[in-house]
């Protein structure tokens, strides 16, 4: 997969130039990439940061599409959850509870300026996404 593809999948059904607006480039800076040019690094870092990517499969391939902090650490939430709750969580209980603060944290980290929340674009991350993640990932 080329950088040129990994960008398209991260800009999805936004428009192109509402992405170059989000990631502070210009539009036909994007168009170029798209095409098929590689940017610098500090130009692939400031997409990977302001796109909530991770530089590394954005570079490469390899690794998540979002940063770590759309994997949910379960050890943590599983201790908050049974502080508030006094109850842990099954195991089935667990994945789900999972999915859902993974859609959420997309859903606020790709919100729109004008407040759109792409519910299609969570759906295709969360889907993307392995049953389960351990803690330590």
């Amino acid at each position: 997969m080329t950088f040129s593809t990994r960008l398209q999948e991260l800009i999805g059904e936004e428009s192109i130039s509402g992405f170059a607006r989000r990631v502070d480039l210009s539009e036909g800076l994007i168009r170029k990439y798209l095409k098929g040019s590689e940017p610098s690094l500090a130009k692939a870092n400031q997409i990977a940061i302001r796109a909530n990517c991770s530089l590394e499969w954005l570079a490469t391939g390899c690794g998540y599409l979002y940063r770590k902090a759309e994997v949910v650490d379960m050890e943590a939430y599983c201790l908050a959850h049974k502080f508030v709750t006094g109850e842990s969580l099954s195991h089935d209980k667990q994945n789900q509870q999972r999915q859902i603060i993974a859609g959420y944290q997309y859903l606020r980290a790709h919100k729109k300026a004008d407040g759109y929340l792409d519910e299609t674009s969570m759906a295709n991350f969360l889907q993307r996404q392995p049953s389960a993640i351990t803690p330590n990932e």
